[in-house]
This record gives structure tokens, C-alpha cells and sequence, in this order.
């Protein structure tokens, strides 16, 4: 289920479990599927507002169910990542998507430099700004640190289909995450790979590289298969498998 915003234009982030124990902290910037209404849904039929372009399904049910059980912090997005990602440097392309996958997104075509500004300004500087001031307080605190980014992928992307039950993505912390894959790999039912579907790329990414690499800390993206979380049970399931690998390898 969609975030439960409260207003048409609610904070730009929600943060869960602040003051939890755990070394590991959890981003999620496309939990929300969240248009104002005054984007008429950038010009897209209603129903794909729903659909993955517009956000992570799932994700956010697996970032909170992993917040409670490792008593972790936890960030969440509140807008649809169609009016602009927060995984994606400023300068990327697809920071405001005018395609994404095969489909057009009208709303974002010939946007004026107020338009932009004014999301980067809403949304995007004040998610990142929390997360870094939340980080250099426990920095100033000698708090370790592992940031851990929450994403959900489709079983089938332009009409390839996907095998991996998940994946762990990650740059610098090739320990890290080849050890979350190992954790995980101990139940032969589930296929997971290292950097798949995606990579992490400086030039298209950003909580792993700004808020995880440029920190030293240890920092990956963990991509899950969105059917195997479009329900309570499966959220539930991959919460407790996620939950156990990564406690594995605190």
C-alpha cells in the first residue's frame, strides 16, 4: 500500500526508528507512489501512477518491517519518484524522467527552470538534507554506520524477463555485500546476485555513493523482486530473510 500521506503535499520524508540501536540505516526513496494533485498526474493514465515507474512496490512494507525487527532508522520518500528520483544525482537524465521504461511522461516534458527548481527544492534538497544531518550526528556521536537503500524491481523490463529473486548492489563494499549474498545463498530456494538488475554508477546513483562510499561507510542497494512483496505475506517473508542476513553480518 501506498504511504499514507495525510496532505497533498506531505514532508518530503518520513523518518521511522530514529533513535534505534542498530548500525545499519535504512533508506527507501521510492516508497511512495504520491502525486499532488496539482500534477494532474503528470498527464498519465490513473492506473500507472501504480504501476513501477512511479515507485518501488513494496519497498517501503520491507524498509519498515526491517526497521522494527533490527531496530534501525529508517527514511522513507513521500513522493512518486516520476516527479523527481532521489536515487539519481541532479544531473542525471532521468532525475526527472521524460521516458521511463517505454511510456512518456507528458508532465515532465519542456519543464521551465522554476518547475524543476522548485521540485529540487521541495523535495529532493530536504530528503537529503535530513538523511546527512541525521548521519553527521552519529558520526559526532561515534555511532558506526552501514547504510543499507531498499528497491524493488519488476519480474520483466522491456520485455525481458528477470530470474533473480533479488540482488544486492553495491561500489566500494564489495565485502559487504558479497557477504549479504552468502547470508542469503544459505536457502538454495532463491536466486540472488551481485549488482543485478542494476549497477551502481556514480553518474546515476546516489544514496550508496553520497551518503554511503563519500562517509566510508559500508553501503549497498538491495533490489527484491516486486511480486515476491505485493503482499503482506511476502513483505513479511523477505523482511525475516532480510532481516537474518543482515544480522549475519553485523
Amino acid at each position: 500500500m501506498p504511504l499514507d500521506e495525510g496532505s497533498d503535499w506531505p514532508p518530503p520524508i518520513i523518518e521511522v526508528n530514529g533513535s534505534g540501536t542498530s548500525d545499519i540505516v535504512l533508506i527507501c526513496e521510492h516508497a511512495s507512489s504520491h502525486m499532488p494533485a496539482a500534477y494532474a498526474d503528470l498527464g498519465l493514465p490513473a492506473h500507472e501512477r501504480m504501476r513501477h515507474i512511479a515507485w518501488d512496490l513494496g519497498a517501503e512494507g520491507v524498509a519498515r518491517g526491517l526497521a522494527k525487527r533490527l531496530d534501525a532508522a529508517c527514511f522513507l520518500g513521500t513522493y512518486s519518484r516520476l516527479l523527481i528520483d532521489l536515487n539519481r544525482p541532479l544531473d542525471s537524465p532521468t532525475s526527472i524522467p521524460v521516458l521511463s521504461e517505454s511510456t512518456a511522461i507528458p508532465g515532465n516534458m519542456a519543464l521551465t527552470d522554476a518547475e524543476r527548481e522548485g521540485r529540487i527544492a521541495r523535495i529532493f534538497t530536504p530528503f537529503h538534507d535530513h538523511v546527512r544531518s541525521f548521519l553527521d550526528r552519529r558520526d559526532r556521536a561515534g555511532r558506526k554506520t552501514r547504510i543499507v537503500a531498499i528497491h524493488s524491481f519488476t519480474p520483466v523490463f522491456l520485455g525481458v524477463e528477470r530470474s533473480w529473486h533479488a540482488g544486492i548492489l553495491y561500489d566500494h563494499s564489495r565485502d559487504y555485500g558479497e557477504a549479504v549474498i552468502s547470508a542469503l545463498a544459505r536457502d538454495p530456494s532463491i536466486n540472488v546476485g551481485a549488482n543485478v538488475p542494476y549497477v551502481i554508477d556514480r553518474a546515476g546513483d546516489y544514496a550508496v555513493p553520497i551518503h554511503g562510499d563519500d562517509r566510508r561507510y559500508p553501503a549497498i542497494l538491495i533490489e527484491i523482486r516486486n511480486d515476491l512483496i505485493s503482499t503482506r505475506d511476502g513483505i513479511a517473508e523477505w523482511t525475516e530473510r532480510l532481516a537474518g542476513a543482515l544480522h549475519a553480518c553485523a
